[in-house]
């Protein structure tokens, strides 16, 4: 006879029947369990239930799967897509980059994805519930996340404020960007000197947009101009977020498929350009033996990281709010891809403008350096012997220039560098990478100047941008709040108005006139290295700790088939070795090239590389610190019992008929006190074990048998929705 069961006489005959105590439990009536024993808590309960409701967890859900996907994709798809991932397939081999990117998706990207998903949805909780549940000891991971989702949220919020500076900037003919500013004195006009040594576009970005200062050690005050234009932005996430995805899955209708409205037609526009093709061509063709450099490899790994937003937790918040019986895997997959085609889409745009504005600059290049052979030939420095008979300087094109500059290059060899002339290649204008803001807000605008009706496009631009951000802002902010909300159960139109008057306040830092510079310290080193750390123990967690068999069972029961054994393997082997690679590799970049930035030097109207000063390396390595110290510091905690892991709390939810009882960190002796309300031995454990460290064959602390509904088919099942397990 079983250990835990016993025997009992029915009255209506003689036959012994043995029946454990849950089979007893299940003919049992459902109970209010405030007013029972159950009620663990000892809270107070006089509303009366009507009859035949049960309890549930008002948790709120996505409207339809719709909404969830465009949550997801806006998420996902950000700013990167458009400024990051053109720049490092320019950089790292054209077409060939897109090799090392797709392996390492498929990889990296796919499962981790997959994971976060299953998790969240499983668990029902934001990231800090959710690691909390899987393993205490590594809790700390879902503080770290909030912690870094809250400094990228503070500095993307501010790039989102010059975007809505640019947009409102455009509604004017011609763009303010277009020309240099004109200096009157009495009746002499000059051209402003610090545009004239670099660009109108670079001069505006830098002088009548930023005010920037020389280096990040001159504050420099607030730009007022910017100030507000944070005040909107941090206003605009505000109401897209007040009311949690009841609200945020609205704006997603549009923050989401409006760029690619955009995109589309920047294509389309784009490819009618003069020089387009020059572009495009330019950027897939691939330059395999790049594909064999070990930095390119680490670039995509980190692109696909971020891309994706791993680690950030507002993916597991996302999807906390499905039904358990969502497909996440297809989810995983689907949300992926078109994160890819995304970037490729964009890459397209963005080589097609640039392959316009390389045209238009290296015709420019020639005219200018036509008029100064033409100065020669007048003065007798150059001979008209020098010039190719079928050369006609009044339609001169680049090839009758590259072949003039060769001969005249060979011929006066000797005092060629004091001519003075370029050999204005196309190749070369095509070769200058930019990215980031440099992208965005000097060669972008810089191209749209010369399209017909440009106040129109650079509006579509601009209006992109901000939507772009908005979607990945909704994300990081349901990356903050949904864990909070769960934890300590606030309302989360407080909670969410507090967020964003806190976080308009710190990044004030931002838009004074070095604010810049701490924006670009932001991106480069206040995510990289905590996330890579809490997305490589979220592996572990999962595939070591917890067991990858136990969770692809798991899986199979939550989606109704069993995923492919290829995630078996990468969870448990690949991924955490290609991020422990990844890891390392960012550390090492970090210890070899010092922390520097570049700065916008006003004298000299050009950036200049320079590093960081004593004290702005100290708030560099506080952010990295601050970021990750949740990790040990809930390790410690948790290991030497300072504070309790919440494996001891009893999580009940009522739902259908049926009642769910997580009972499986219970011992034989500790059911009876569960059923009975009374302690079977004097010196009960203080700190029995969790569930996540249950052996192999142990029932699985997240598995929930498949029970008919009604009165008399209810018993114990695992609860699926725990309560805060701190």
């Amino acid at each position: 006879m079983p250990k835990s069961s016993k025997v009992t006489q029915r009255d209506q005959g003689n036959e012994p029947v043995t029946e454990s105590v849950a089979d007893l439990l299940a003919l049992e009536e459902p109970v209010d369990y405030r007013q029972s024993v159950l009620n663990v808590a000892g809270e107070n309960w006089t509303k009366q239930q009507p009859d035949g409701e049960e309890a549930v967890e008002d948790r709120p859900a996505w409207n339809n799967k719709l909404e969830y996907i465009l949550a997801q994709i806006g998420y996902s798809v950000g700013l990167g897509n458009v400024w990051r991932f053109p720049y490092l397939c320019q950089k790292n081999g054209g077409g060939a980059y897109l090799v090392p990117y797709l392996v390492l998706l498929i990889l990296i990207g796919i499962p981790l994805f997959f994971l976060e998903l299953a998790v969240g949805q499983r668990i029902r909780r934001g990231s800090i519930g959710v690691w909390n549940y899987i393993c205490p000891r590594l809790g700390g991971i879902g503080f770290s996340s909030c912690l870094v989702c809250l400094f990228v949220g503070l500095y993307y919020n501010v790039i989102i404020g010059w975007s809505i500076f640019y947009f409102f900037k455009s509604f004017q003919y011609p763009l303010p960007w277009s020309e240099c500013p004109i200096l009157k004195n009495g009746s002499i006009a000059t051209v402003e000197p610090e545009c004239d040594k670099s660009s109108a576009t670079t001069f505006f970005w830098y002088r009548d947009a930023l005010d920037i200062s020389n280096s990040i050690s001159e504050g420099g005050g607030l730009n007022w101009r910017m100030t507000l234009c944070l005040l909107v932005a941090w206003s605009i996430v505000c109401l897209a977020v007040i009311k949690g995805i009841q609200s945020s899955g609205k704006v997603m209708y549009f923050s989401s498929l409006f760029p690619y409205v955009v995109l589309i037609c920047f294509l389309v526009r784009g490819l009618l350009l003069r020089g387009a093709v020059d572009g495009i061509v330019h950027m897939f063709t691939p330059k395999l033996d790049k594909m064999l450099d070990i930095q390119v490899w680490r670039e995509a790994a980190t692109q696909v990281f971020f891309a994706l937003g791993l680690g950030f937790g507002g993916v597991i918040a996302f999807s906390s709010y499905n039904k358990q019986n969502n497909n996440c895997h297809f989810d995983a997959a689907l949300v992926s891809l078109i994160n890819f085609f995304t970037s490729v889409l964009a890459t397209l745009v963005v080589f097609a403008v640039l392959g316009f504005k390389a045209n238009v600059m290296n015709e420019k290049c020639v005219v200018e350096n036509a008029e100064k052979i033409l100065g020669y030939l007048n003065t007798n420095v150059l001979s008209h012997e020098l010039i190719p008979p079928h050369v006609n300087f009044s339609h001169l094109t680049s090839k009758d220039y590259s072949e003039m500059y060769a001969v005249i290059k060979t011929i006066k060899k000797e005092h060629f560098d004091r001519l003075g002339l370029d050999p204005c290649i196309l190749e070369e204008e095509l070769d200058k990478s930019v990215q980031g803001t440099g992208l965005a807000f000097i060669a972008f605008t810089e191209a749209m100047t010369h399209f017909p009706a440009s106040p129109f496009w650079s509006v579509m631009f601009f209006l992109m941008l901000i939507n772009l951000g908005l979607g990945s802002m909704i994300g990081t902010m349901t990356g903050i709040t949904t864990p909070i909300i769960d934890m300590f159960k606030v309302r989360k139109e407080v909670l969410t108005v507090g967020c964003c008057i806190f976080a308009f306040f710190v990044g004030l830092i931002f838009v004074q006139r070095s604010g810049n510079y701490f924006v670009n310290m932001f991106d480069d080193y206040s995510a990289t290295l905590p996330l890579t750390l809490v997305v490589i123990l979220e592996n572990i967690a999962v595939a070591w700790i917890y067991g990858t068999k136990k969770f692809m069972l798991e899986l199979t029961d939550m989606l109704g088939f069993r995923p492919y054994r290829f995630y078996f393997y990468t969870w448990k082997y690949i991924s955490p070795l290609c991020m422990a690679g990844l890891m390392i590799a960012s550390v090492i970049q970090l210890v070899v090239t010092p922390p520097g930035y570049n700065a916008w030097i006003r004298e000299e109207a050009a950036e200049k590389y320079v590093y960081y000063p004593q004290w702005a390396l100290g708030i560099l390595v506080s952010l990295i610190i601050l970021a990750i110290l949740p990790l040990p510091v809930i390790f410690i905690l948790r290991q030497f019992h300072l504070v309790s892991d919440g494996s001891n709390a009893l999580s009940v939810t009522y739902k259908k008929g049926r009642m769910m009882k997580d009972i499986s960190n219970l011992e034989d002796n500790d059911e009876t006190r569960f059923i009975l309300s009374k302690v079977p031995s004097e010196t009960p454990s203080p700190m029995p074990t969790h569930r996540s460290y249950l052996g192999p064959g142990t029932t699985s602390p997240m598995e929930m048998t498949s029970v008919a509904n009604g009165r008399f088919s209810s018993g114990y099942h695992m609860a699926t929705t725990p309560e805060s397990e701190l």
